[in-house]
C-alpha cells in the first residue's frame, strides 16, 4: 500500500465532499489526475509513488493519502485554480509538517538563513527549468503564512562584535569598499533588466548572483559587510521571488521572498522589510487571497512605521488599497487611496535619497495602482460600471506618463491592459479592444507570463460580452498570432 500512497484503516470512512467537489470542477478525469500525481512525485524523487484510478477513487471515498500526495494534490489544485488550495481545502488530514519542509516558517538567524539561501538557490538553478520543484513546492497562505512573517518584528538578540582590523591586516577574500559597491550596482542592474524585459529573461541570473552573495556570506567578513551583503543578499532574493511571480512560478517566488525578508532582518533594514512584504502581499491579491495580502500589508506598515520615506509608505497604502479593494469594502480602500497620495506629495521634500528598490513608485505608478484598486472595487462590485468610471481618469494619466517611460515596459503593458478591461467594464468595447491590441504590441517586447495572461483573460471577456462585434473578432485573431502559447521561464 505504501507505494501506491495510502494510508489509514477502512472502518468510518465517508467520502470526501471537499476532495471531489475540487475534483469534479477541474474537469479532471481520474485516470488524468493519477497521471498527474505521478509526475510530480517523480520530479520531488518520490519515485515510489505509483497512483491508478483505482486509488483516486478510494482518496474520493475518503482514504487518507500519505505525504507527499496531500502536498502535491495541493500544488496541482493550487495551479488548476490560479489560487491556493490548502491540504485543509482539500479535507486532507497532513501530518503537521517539519519548519524546513514548509517553507515558510524558518528558524530567524543568519547562519541559517545563509544556508537555506545558498541551498535553495543551487537547486533552483540546478535542478529545473521551471523553477525549484523541491521539498519547500507547497504554497503557505492564512495563519501559516502570517504567523512566521510576524516575527519580522521580533528583535534579535544581539550578537557579540568583533574588534576592528587595521586595514593592512586584512585577509583574502574579505570584500573592499570598491567590490561592495559593484555588487549593489548589480542588483541594481537587473531590476532595470526586470522592469524593461519582465521576468523571464533575466530570473536565473539574478539567481546565480545570489548564490554567489551566499558564499561570500559564509567567509569571515566585518561586521559591516556583512550586514551590507545581507541587504544585497535581500535585494537579489526579492528581485529573483518577484520574476518567478511574474513568470507564474508561484511556490518558487514566495520561498524567495520569505528568504528575502530573512535576509532583510539580518541588514537591520526594515524598509526593506516592508518592501519585500508588499510583493508578497501583492502575491496573495493574485492568487485570490486579499485577507492575507491585508495582513502582510499592515505588518509592513507597522514594521517600518519610523523609518520608510514618503515614497515607500505611498506604495503601502497603494498596496492597502487594493486588498480592500478585493476584498469588496469600498470605504477603506478609497481612504487608502486618498493615503497613497497625499502621502506621496511629500516624496520630493524627503532629505535622503531613496533606496533603489522603491524608485520604480513613480507618480505614473501611483496612478497606476490607485487606478487598478478602483478597476478591482469594480469586479468585486458585480462589474459596477461607476468603480469603473472612477478609475478611468487615472489610469489614463498613468497609460500616458508611461508611454514615455522606456524603462518600464512591462508597467505600461499592465495599465494597458487595464484601461481595456475599464472601457469593458463601461461597454466600450470599441475603446477596450484598441487598448487590448495596444497591450499585446507592448507585451511581444516583454517576457512577463503574468502581462500575457492578463491578456488572454481580457480577451476572454471581450469575447464573452461582444463577441460578435468584428473588431473583438479581430482582436482574437491577433491573440492567436502574437501570444500563440505561455512564455517559458529561463
Amino acid at each position: 500500500m505504501g507505494g501506491n500512497g495510502g494510508s489509514g484503516t477502512n472502518a468510518d470512512k465517508r467520502p470526501n465532499e471537499l476532495l471531489g467537489s475540487w475534483f469534479v470542477r477541474s474537469g479532471w478525469s481520474k485516470g488524468e489526475l493519477a497521471r498527474q500525481v505521478n509526475r510530480r512525485a517523480r520530479q520531488l524523487g518520490a519515485s515510489h509513488i505509483s497512483t491508478d484510478t483505482s486509488r483516486v477513487r478510494r482518496w474520493l471515498d475518503g482514504e487518507n493519502p500519505r505525504e507527499p500526495i496531500p502536498r502535491i494534490l495541493s500544488e496541482l489544485f493550487s495551479e488548476r485554480f490560479g489560487c491556493v488550495v490548502s491540504v485543509e481545502d482539500l479535507g486532507l488530514r497532513a501530518a503537521r509538517p517539519t519548519p524546513s519542509a514548509t517553507g515558510v516558517d524558518l528558524p530567524w538567524t543568519g547562519p541559517q538563513t545563509v544556508a537555506l539561501l545558498s541551498e535553495y538557490s543551487r537547486s533552483d538553478l540546478m535542478l529545473a527549468r521551471r523553477g525549484f520543484l523541491g521539498t519547500s513546492l507547497a504554497l503557505s497562505a492564512g495563519p501559516s503564512l502570517i504567523e512566521p512573517m510576524q516575527r519580522w518584528l521580533v528583535p534579535s538578540p544581539a550578537s557579540p562584535q568583533p574588534e576592528p582590523e587595521p586595514a593592512e591586516s586584512r585577509r583574502p577574500g574579505r570584500l573592499s569598499r570598491p567590490e561592495l559597491d559593484l555588487l549593489e550596482s548589480t542588483a541594481v542592474m537587473f531590476r532595470q533588466w526586470d522592469a524593461q524585459c519582465g521576468g523571464g529573461l533575466r530570473r536565473k541570473a539574478v539567481v546565480g548572483q545570489l548564490h554567489e552573495v551566499t558564499d561570500l556570506l559564509q567567509e569571515p567578513q566585518p561586521a559591516a559587510t556583512t550586514r551590507k551583503l545581507f541587504k544585497v543578499a535581500a535585494e537579489l532574493a526579492e528581485l529573483a521571488g518577484w520574476m518567478s511571480y511574474d513568470v507564474g512560478l508561484q511556490p518558487t517566488a514566495q520561498k524567495y521572498f520569505v528568504l528575502a525578508l530573512h535576509a532583510a532582518k539580518e541588514a537591520g533594514d526594515k524598509p526593506l522589510g516592508s518592501y519585500i512584504l508588499s510583493s508578497m502581499s501583492r502575491q496573495m491579491i493574485h492568487l485570490g487571497r486579499p485577507d492575507d495580502a491585508l495582513e502582510l500589508i499592515h505588518l509592513a506598515q507597522y514594521g517600518s512605521r519610523d523609518c520608510a520615506s514618503p515614497r515607500t509608505q505611498s506604495m503601502l497604502y497603494a498596496m492597502e488599497a487594493r486588498a480592500y479593494a478585493n476584498m469588496g469594502q469600498p470605504g477603506k480602500c478609497k481612504r487608502a487611496v486618498r493615503m497613497a497620495e497625499d502621502v506621496f506629495a511629500e516624496a520630493d521634500d524627503w532629505d535622503e535619497p531613496d533606496p533603489d528598490w522603491i524608485r520604480f513608485f513613480s507618480e505614473a505608478e501611483l496612478y497606476g495602482e490607485n487606478s487598478h484598486s478602483y478597476r478591482d472595487l469594480a469586479y468585486v462590485a458585480g462589474r459596477s460600471p461607476a468603480y469603473a468610471s472612477l478609475a478611468e481618469p487615472l489610469m489614463q494619466r498613468a497609460v500616458k506618463l508611461f508611454a514615455v517611460d522606456h524603462e518600464h515596459q512591462r508597467s505600461y503593458a499592465l495599465n494597458l491592459i487595464g484601461m481595456a478591461t475599464v472601457h469593458l467594464l463601461r461597454r466600450e468595447p470599441g475603446q477596450g479592444t484598441a487598448y487590448a491590441m495596444q497591450a499585446m504590441s507592448v507585451a511581444k517586447k516583454v517576457r512577463s507570463e503574468r502581462v500575457n495572461t492578463r491578456i488572454r483573460k481580457t480577451v476572454d471577456t471581450a469575447v464573452r460580452d461582444f463577441g460578435d462585434l468584428a473588431e473583438v473578432i479581430d482582436l482574437t485573431d491577433l491573440l492567436a498570432s502574437t501570444l500563440p502559447e505561455a512564455a517559458e521561464a529561463v
